[in-house]
């Protein structure tokens, strides 16, 4: 039940702050009033003048009956009124233009929605809430330019001991599903009565059943009114289903699934994927779908291609603005018709950028489509303000917008400094971890993968250290890793044998100095141990001459490819997007929508599952995106996998991660509680930030609802939520010990708090920067093609005659280039309706009826405003060098607000891209 989905955006339809002319409701003057934000959709609300002397219709009417189906008359009643609003497509064409002309006279005429009012009071006969049953019929005037916005009324006749309304059963007569986006009651002594909504209402022909909306008054399951504990329950059976069958578009059903989905083995053999869930491959669980198994494969489910939708419960669909930015002119686009027009158009051409001024052309010359059969694509191919688009005559020209990362520097990448400032202040600021001991160790089985010692030895070290000791550098905390090593080395070999891949397992190895600047000194570079006596490992540094400065470009560009694979698979797909999944399931399956958890979480779950379901069909898939673009290939889920294996719940609280990779320790002074190692670390002083205003609202917010010391464990819900996360939808890690307990309010913040999180800052940190970090090919490739060249290859003597030429032929092809960063471009793109973390517009203003509540919000947005304010002054602080300088672009990642497009900056409220 989407009762707390406050949904943008029909502001670029409004142009004022009230109509021109009050509408009449049998009349009575209402005034209609909406506003909204630069980020939030204006809400429109039918505001009756006088609650309680509202005059009967004049029309005839549907005889009121009551919960007995007796005649309701006489003395003992009174009138109330529901202003039922509904949204109708913003853009019609002529079937459905007469098919709404239709359902509006039926719902003026009393023939197409069925109403129930149902009080939190039992009714001693029925021994259910009190109800009384009415239709919908006539409406409220709205001017020509507000069509698709529709307000129906409807008249109850209630007896005066009917109590407090506490839910609307709505059943909707017409043929095809309507988008209902409140109700509200009028007439009752303590004023209007919210019913939030914004949930489509399925046709009786689809299922008989009537949707249940609760008001909103969030109720723990032990407060429930006596009037609503039936329909409480029944509305939770009916979103669990039964794990039976193929799940079908108008179905709100929510329930679990392995990654079956991914491959294709009916197409083609080698577009075969393993199924990633389980005990081989352990994975978070997705959103069951039910579709029956492939036929070459029964463990496989059998795959609906684009633009066909892969199902997700009704309300997860994008709305209507979503859409159009996402699927007709974002990556829908993208995948159905640029990518295939692309490689068409470099097919008899797919190679290499020959020269820097190649891909310097990307942004000042644009790229040319040369397919004139490809031109009715027209305006709505593509993409956002990072990559803009110009028709010249008899081509199309993709132009890309400059990078953030070259803007201001156009060579900044090639240096050591960015290099390092970006593990920091980069789009995967996530890795970096301190060293500890030395030398260095895997943790890997040597019987299989040859020595664990890596071949980065104590006088290579201190060779850059300028005279300090290894061992001093490390008790003054002054070296940290960035270390790939034993998550990639077990898919080396496998990698490498795909065509046009070479990959190496890496470590990076930083010095942290005394001025508080992060450097990096060596890199490794290993390959899978042959029985051979052949080097398997290759140590890197910066070296003093012209060939070991090239060599050293190569190696960071195998780390930096690298990095963008861990980033795109792990830190991003898997502990964002794949990890939340089970957190919304669990929330709709078994918290009611009047429960205060579902309502504090709800807007942290908008837009997820569609947009997970959009990654499987096309992004994670096999022969996808994310496989033609990233090192790992075809192994890219089995790799994401393996990742899982070592994910903690408990570890993914901001806090407690910069404590487990040592770059923090704890002080109760400082924000977050935490003191820096590195001071200069951008995402994490900013992040902390975030975390401690989102802990003080959890932290308020639960003290509010359980007051009780045995309120967390008394709450049936709630328990039944948290086992069944563990247990069904991280079921791989059901008996891991590292669970957190719930069995109290600081137990219950925490778990509340890393959800929100996770949601809503940790993901825009790591994804709103792939085009500002990604969309300069060398600055960030997401493959390489070559290994590095040794002094016995003959490669090397290319290397010596034409290093550039080298360099360039190792990264993505031209090809492999554009696909990417025009996907890179799609996934950095906020859509017009995004809702940011603490902002509220008029329909979250009905989210619930409780003014602490409220109070103790606008006090979370007004601390978010003082952070954005904080970390623009750090963004101007001249000592704080990985944010200010000369060409330095300033972190702004983790700033809360933002507008549309690909901005580099703002906080989503949950997964949404």
């Amino acid at each position: 039940m989407l009762a707390f989905n406050p949904k943008p955006s029909l502001k670029s339809t409004f142009s004022g702050t009230a109509l021109r002319r009050p509408p009449l409701l049998n009349g009575i003057p209402a005034v209609v009033s909406f506003s909204w934000t630069s980020r939030s959709r204006p809400f429109v609300r039918a505001v009756i003048s006088d609650d309680k002397t509202v005059e009967s219709p004049k029309t005839p009417s549907l005889e009121r009956k009551d919960s007995n189906g007796s005649a309701i008359s006489g003395s003992s009643v009174k009138e109330v009124k529901a202003v039922v609003t509904i949204r109708k497509k913003m853009k019609e064409n002529i079937t459905e233009k007469i098919e709404n002309r239709w359902e509006m006279l039926m719902n003026g005429i009393g023939r197409g929605i069925l109403i129930r009012l149902i009080s939190e009071e039992i009714d001693p006969v029925t021994n259910s809430g009190k109800s009384v049953e009415t239709r919908v019929r006539g409406w409220l005037p709205k001017p020509s330019e507000h069509v698709h916005i529709l307000e129906y009324i409807a008249d109850f006749t209630v007896p005066s001991d009917f109590g407090k309304p506490g839910a609307v059963l709505i059943t909707n007569l017409h043929a095809k599903e309507f988008h209902l986006l409140e109700i509200v009651i009028h007439g009752f002594d303590d004023g209007p009565v919210f019913f939030p909504a914004n949930t489509w209402i399925h046709s009786r022909n689809d299922n008989p059943e009537s949707r249940i909306i609760f008001r909103n008054q969030a109720y723990l399951p032990s407060q429930t009114p006596p009037g609503l504990k039936d329909l409480r329950r029944e509305d939770l059976l009916s979103i669990r289903g039964n794990g039976k069958g193929e799940r079908k578009p108008h179905e709100r059903i929510y329930d679990y699934d392995v990654y079956n989905d991914l491959g294709k083995p009916d197409k083609d053999e080698d577009l075969a994927r393993p199924v990633v869930g389980g005990e081989e491959r352990p994975y978070p669980r997705r959103c069951r779908t039910g579709r029956p198994p492939s036929k070459t494969d029964p463990l496989s489910e059998s795959r609906i291609e684009k633009p066909h939708p892969v199902y997700v419960p009704r309300d997860e669909d994008f709305e209507e603005i979503k859409q159009d930015t996402f699927s007709a002119g974002r990556l829908k686009a993208l995948l159905h018709n640029l990518v295939p027009l692309m490689a068409a158009t470099l097919s008899s051409s797919d190679i290499p950028f020959t020269c820097f001024s190649d891909i310097d052309k990307l942004y000042n010359a644009g790229f040319v489509l040369k397919d004139d059969e490809q031109r009715e694509l027209g305006d709505n191919l593509f993409i956002g303000n990072m990559m803009k688009q110009v028709l010249s005559v008899g081509q199309k020209l993709l132009k890309y917008e400059i990078p953030a990362v070259i803007r201001r520097d156009r060579f900044s990448w090639l240096r050591d400094n960015e290099f390092a400032r970006q593990a920091l202040a980069g789009v995967n600021p996530v890795n970096i971890e301190i060293v500890k001991e030395f030398p260095i160790l895997s943790k890997l089985d040597p019987a299989i993968y040859g020595p664990p010692e890596s071949a980065i030895t104590k006088e290579l070290i201190e060779q850059e250290l300028h005279g300090m000791s290894i061992d001093k550098a490390i008790e003054e905390k002054r070296l940290f890793i960035l270390d790939f090593h034993d998550m990639l080395l077990p898919f080396i070999k496998r990698m490498n044998n795909l065509p046009g891949r070479k990959s190496y397992a890496s470590r990076t190895v930083y010095f942290y100095s005394k001025t508080g600047m992060l450097t990096p000194i060596a890199i490794e570079l290993s390959l899978p141990s042959t029985t051979s006596s052949s080097r398997n490992k290759y140590v890197y540094t910066h070296g003093h001459c012209a060939t070991t400065h090239w060599l050293w470009k190569l190696a960071k560009a195998h780390v930096c490819a690298n990095d963008a694979g861990v980033h795109q698979l792990v830190n991003h797909w898997l502990r964002t997007h794949a990890c939340m999944e089970p957190y919304i399931i669990a929330t709709h399956r078994q918290l009611s929508s009047m429960h205060p958890v579902y309502k504090l979480l709800h807007p942290h779950m908008r837009y997820t599952l569609e947009i997970n379901a959009l990654a499987r069909q096309s992004l994670i898939n096999g022969g996808g995106i994310i496989e033609a673009s990233f090192s790992p290939g075809k192994y890219a889920m089995e790799l994401s996998s393996a990742a899982y294996e070592s994910w903690q719940f408990d570890r993914e609280a901001l806090p407690a991660d910069l404590i487990q990779r040592g770059v923090a320790v704890e002080d109760p002074s400082a924000p977050g509680g935490l003191k820096l190692l590195i001071e200069d670390y951008p995402y994490a002083a900013d992040g902390l930030l975030i975390w401690s205003a989102i802990k003080e609202w959890v932290e308020s917010y639960v003290e509010h609802f359980y007051t009780e010391p045995d309120s967390v464990t008394s709450d049936v819900e709630l328990q039944a939520w948290w086992s069944e996360i563990k247990n069904r939808g991280h079921h791989d890690k059901r008996n891991e010990p590292w669970w957190p307990k719930l069995a109290t309010k600081e137990d219950l913040s925490s778990i509340l708090t890393t959800m929100i999180w996770t949601a809503s800052g940790q993901h825009a940190a790591i994804n709103f920067g792939q085009y500002p970090f990604g969309g300069y090919m060398p600055n960030r490739p997401t493959l390489m093609r070559k290994l590095i060249p040794q002094e016995t290859d003959s490669e090397f003597e290319k290397l010596i005659q034409n290093p550039q030429g080298v360099f360039l032929s190792s990264l993505p092809t031209q090809l492999q280039a554009t696909k990417i960063m025009a996907v890179q471009d799609t996934l950095s793109t906020h859509s017009p309706d995004e809702e940011y973390l603490g902002q509220m517009n008029h329909l979250h203003r009905s989210w619930i009826n409780d003014h602490k509540v409220l109070e103790m919000f606008d006090k979370f947005a007004d601390k978010l405003g003082e952070i954005e304010e904080t970390i623009n002054k750090r963004n101007k602080d001249i000592r704080l060098k990985n944010r200010t300088g000369a060409g330095i672009p300033p972190y702004e990642l983790l700033l809360p607000s933002s507008g549309p497009g690909v901005t580099g900056r703002g906080i989503p409220n949950s997964i949404s891209i």
